[in-house]
C-alpha cells in the first residue's frame, strides 16, 4: 500500500482528497495543519488522522511515502525544506519557493539527499495534455510553427469568491490569491504542458502589471502577465494569463497542417480536436469542426467536476509513488520543478522593462504515458 501524509488543511486539500478517493491503493496516514481548529475540521470530515506536529507526521508516514506540502505559498519553502532535511520526498504545490534561490536550495537538497521534489501542477499527467503531447510528437498537425496558451479567468474581483468553499469547509484564501498572483498561480498549468512537450524554455520576454490595483491586500502585485517563449527545441509559444480579460483557457499548437486544440485546461477529459485548413474559392480557413484525438488506452480515473476544475490532483504523488516502487525515473522530475519554477518567475516579476531573460535550469521533454 503507497503512502502519502499531508501538511496544509486548506482549500486545496479537500481537492486532493477527493481525487485520492479514486486511488484505493493509496492511504492518507496522517494530516497537519497549524490551525487546529481546520485541521479537526479536515481530519473529521475525509477520516484521517491528525498529527500534532511535523515529527508525528514523518514518524506516520516512515520511510516510504510522499509528503504532500498544501500549504499557502508562503510557507513552501520552509515546508519542503524541513521535510526533505528529514529525509522525504515532497510533491509540492506551486511554486516551489516565492524565490528563485530559495528554489535552488531546495533542488541542491533534494539532490543531496537523492530524494524525489515534484511541483504542481499535474495536470500535466492528465488525459488532455498527454494525448495533446502524443498528437505533437506524431505531427498530427505537422511541424509546430507556434503556440498559443490562454490563461485568462474572467473579472475575478467581481465574482463572489468571499462566498467560496471546500468540501469541509475552508473558504478560497482569496487573499493569498491576490497577494501571490495569478501568474505564480495558473502559468504552471500550461508551462508544464508546455515543457512536457517541448523541453526546456531558452529565452522568457514578458511583462507582467497590476491593471486591478485595489485587489483586497493585493498592492501591485501583478494580475496580468503575457510572455513569449523560445523554446531551445520547440515552436515560439505565447501564454496569457490575467484576472481581468474574459474567461478562455485555450491552447492551440499551430502546424504546417492545421491546429490542434483544447479549449480547457483545467478539465483533464477535455476533447483535442485537430482543425485541418481548407481553401474555399479563394480563401484559406481552418475546418469549423476538428475531429478528435483519442488516448489509445484506458486513462486514469476522473473524480469529476468541483467548483472551476475537473481534475485529478491525485495524479503527481500517485506518478511519484509509482516511480518509488519501479524503481524508475518520476516523470514530474526534480529538473521540471525547478525550470517550471524559474520560468514562472520570470514571467511574474518581469514588469514593464525586463526585457528578455536567458533560464538557467534545464529540462528534457517528458516520456509520455503509454496509453496517450
Amino acid at each position: 500500500m503507497s503512502r502519502v501524509a499531508i501538511i496544509g488543511c486548506g482549500f486545496v486539500a479537500d481537492l486532493y482528497m477527493r481525487s485520492l478517493a479514486s486511488h484505493p491503493e493509496v492511504t492518507v496516514c496522517a494530516a497537519y495543519d497549524r490551525d487546529h481548529a481546520r485541521l479537526a475540521a479536515f481530519c473529521a470530515h475525509w477520516d484521517v488522522t491528525p498529527a500534532a506536529g511535523f515529527d508525528a507526521l514523518f514518524a506516520a508516514l516512515g520511510a516510504e511515502g510522499v509528503i504532500l506540502n498544501l500549504t499557502n505559498p508562503d510557507a513552501h519553502y520552509e515546508v519542503n525544506r524541513a521535510c526533505l532535511e528529514a529525509g522525504h520526498h515532497v510533491y509540492s504545490e506551486k511554486p516551489l519557493a516565492m524565490d528563485l534561490a530559495q528554489a535552488r536550495a531546495l533542488y541542491d537538497l533534494a539532490a543531496t539527499r537523492g530524494l524525489m521534489l515534484a511541483s504542481a501542477p499535474c495536470s500535466v499527467l492528465g488525459e488532455a495534455a498527454q494525448v495533446l503531447a502524443t498528437a505533437v510528437r506524431r505531427d498530427v498537425a505537422g511541424t509546430p510553427r507556434l503556440v498559443y496558451a490562454e490563461l485568462d479567468d474572467g473579472f475575478i474581483p467581481q465574482a463572489p469568491y468571499r462566498r467560496w468553499q471546500s468540501e469541509s469547509g475552508a473558504p478560497w484564501p482569496y487573499q493569498d490569491e491576490f497577494q501571490v498572483g495569478c501568474t505564480l498561480e495558473h502559468a504552471g498549468y500550461y508551462l508544464s504542458w508546455l515543457i512536457a512537450m517541448f523541453g526546456r524554455v531558452e529565452t522568457v520576454v514578458a511583462a507582467s502589471a497590476s491593471v486591478i490595483p485595489d485587489k483586497p491586500g493585493a498592492g501591485a502585485t501583478p494580475d496580468f502577465s503575457v510572455a513569449t517563449l523560445f523554446f531551445a527545441k520547440g515552436p515560439v509559444t505565447r501564454l496569457t494569463c490575467s484576472i481581468a480579460a474574459p474567461h478562455d483557457h485555450r491552447i492551440r499548437v499551430i502546424g504546417d497542417k492545421g491546429v490542434l486544440q483544447v479549449a480547457r485546461a483545467w478539465d483533464n477529459g477535455a476533447p483535442v480536436r485537430f482543425f485541418r485548413r481548407l481553401t474555399i474559392r479563394r480563401r484559406l480557413l481552418e475546418h469549423p469542426f476538428g475531429r478528435r484525438i483519442r488516448a489509445r488506452g484506458p486513462s486514469h480515473p476522473k473524480p469529476g467536476r468541483w467548483g472551476a476544475a475537473s481534475m485529478n490532483f491525485a495524479l503527481g504523488p500517485v506518478e511519484m509513488l509509482a516511480a518509488l516502487g519501479e524503481g524508475r525515473a518520476c516523470r514530474l522530475s526534480n529538473d521540471m520543478a525547478l525550470h517550471l519554477t524559474e520560468v514562472t518567475l520570470a514571467i511574474q516579476n518581469a514588469g514593464r522593462t525586463t526585457g528578455p531573460q536567458a533560464m538557467q535550469s534545464s529540462c528534457e521533454r517528458m516520456e509520455l504515458l503509454p496509453w496517450a
